[in-house]
């Protein structure tokens, strides 16, 4: 489905804590075609999954602008 091409998770269960926890993503590896994310548990730390960007789904970088008159 189309709608979960770019899903992102806000929380996830953690074993150690024994419940659904909030998570952060860590970026871990970037890779010519993709990049791969770490989810972390916001409580204890502990890695509970990984997302796996690829190219044609990552934003373009945002483009330096130049003040009129500077080089």
């Amino acid at each position: 489905m189309q709608q979960f091409e770019s899903f992102r998770a806000s929380s996830l269960y953690c074993n150690k804590c024994s419940k659904a926890m909030p998570v952060r993503e860590k970026l871990l590896l970037v890779l010519p075609d993709k990049e791969i994310y770490d989810y972390l548990c916001t409580g204890c730390a502990s890695s509970l999954g990984q997302r796996e960007v690829t190219a044609g789904d990552r934003p373009a970088p945002p483009r330096a602008r130049r003040r009129p008159g500077i080089f």
